[in-house]
């Protein structure tokens, strides 16, 4: 059994004491924690940075989406660390420090919901909650071996939840198994989200020649046991070679919206950010309008796009992130690559708000690596049916 010191997965300013839910309810007996980005009542948020902290008040009302799990009978562990303004996708907060990913303890466990993850995968609760604007679950998700979804665009209420790029904006969580991860789902999706479980399976071919030769390789490995089980249709490639003009859209949108959001209380406050962080709120100032409507017309086409291959049923099949977690001495240069070439991967869902669940299927080098399911907007129930059922056939 792990500790929070070991795992490092809480802030500073963590609950005094945990925070009983109801006596009954379908979570009754389970614990979970949240990011530092949900108000709670009577605690401070952070979003990552101590200066924010110091400025910011109690809240007086608790987030929509965290007093559901309490009012359905979760017990609030505590609040967790992330990455500094969830400007990143490393699990590294140069003020806080980066927590344990026990499942592979010299690597990153990624950002930005990165103690949520961790303290998940070392069983310091049962669940938890994040925030996933431009992978910020998944990627975690994928690297600490747990299962983990982002919604659609929309579905979840984001109310007390710090906005960063609200276009692109969701609450996702994290579970050991896909059999919580759904009940979750049942608790908090809306009964409309749902869709008929029955599915044909679509590896998209260019999303896997974004991984590194052995990610690929065994993941395709996984594809055909689950395809012995279950239809697959031919192989489709979905964008035609142009993943950096997608990852490109993503990130100039996403700048774009930051300059209403964190980055004006950073401007109007001059926290002292850490690296990185510093450097993507520069870039983020510099955007245009003309580069932000440019990106959004790429964006309309990617929609379009993926409205064209979806057809009722189909289900895309790529690799949650395109190599297993960097170590945690990874030199900076490095980790924006790293960046760049992940969020060719998690932009598809970013962009076009559809529904993403990740899950632990394999290792490579002895660190987890996740196989992703994309459903159509508002499949979110049958995409945690879908996973919970291939979890069955392959573990």
């Amino acid at each position: 059994m792990y500790d929070k010191e070991q795992i490092g997965a809480n802030v500073p300013h963590d609950l005094l004491n945990p925070i009983q839910g109801a006596e009954k309810g379908p979570l009754k007996g389970l614990s979970f924690m949240v990011k530092d980005l949900f108000e709670v009542e009577g605690h401070k948020t952070g979003n990552g940075s101590p200066d924010f902290f110091a400025q910011s008040k109690e809240a007086t009302k608790t987030a929509p989406l965290v007093q559901k799990l309490l009012d359905n009978g979760a017990c609030l562990k505590g609040m967790t660390i992330c990455d500094e303004f969830f400007y990143s996708l490393t699990g590294i907060n140069a003020h806080y420090g980066s927590p344990v990913n026990i499942m592979a303890p010299d690597r990153m466990a990624g950002g930005s919901s990165s103690g949520s993850a961790a303290s998940v995968a070392a069983s310091l609760c049962d669940f938890s909650i994040g925030s996933d604007t431009g992978g910020s679950v998944r990627v975690p998700a994928a690297f600490c071996g747990l299962y983990g979804i982002r919604p659609s665009h929309g579905e979840i209420d984001l109310t007390g939840a710090t906005a960063m790029a609200p276009s692109f904006d969701t609450a996702g969580w994290f579970a050991r198994d896909a059999e919580l991860l759904k009940i979750i789902g049942d608790v908090l999706l809306p009964e409309l989200s749902s869709g008929n479980l029955y599915c044909i399976l679509r590896l998209a071919k260019d999303a896997f020649a974004e991984a590194t030769d052995d990610v690929r390789q065994t993941l395709h490995s996984v594809c055909d046991k689950i395809s012995t089980m279950m239809p697959f249709a031919n192989q489709i490639e979905i964008n035609n070679g142009t993943y950096f003009k997608w990852r490109e859209a993503f990130r100039i949108i996403q700048g774009f919206e930051i300059k209403s959001t964190t980055l004006k209380w950073v401007k109007a406050h001059q926290p002292k950010l850490g690296p990185g962080i510093k450097e993507r709120f520069e870039m983020a100032e510099q955007i245009t309008d003309a580069e932000y409507k440019k990106a959004q017309i790429i964006r309309q086409s990617v929609r379009e796009r993926l409205d064209e291959i979806m057809e009722d049923g189909c289900v895309l099949v790529i690799p949650t992130a395109p190599v297993i977690a960097p170590l945690v001495s990874t030199p900076a240069n490095e980790l924006e690559t790293f960046r760049q070439n992940t969020m060719a991967l998690t932009c598809i869902s970013g962009l076009t708000g559809l529904p993403q669940v990740t899950m632990p299927v394999a290792k490579v080098s002895n660190c987890p690596i996740g196989l992703s399911l994309i459903g159509k907007k508002y499949s979110d129930k049958m995409l945690l049916q879908l996973s919970y059922e291939i979890s069955k056939q392959i573990n």
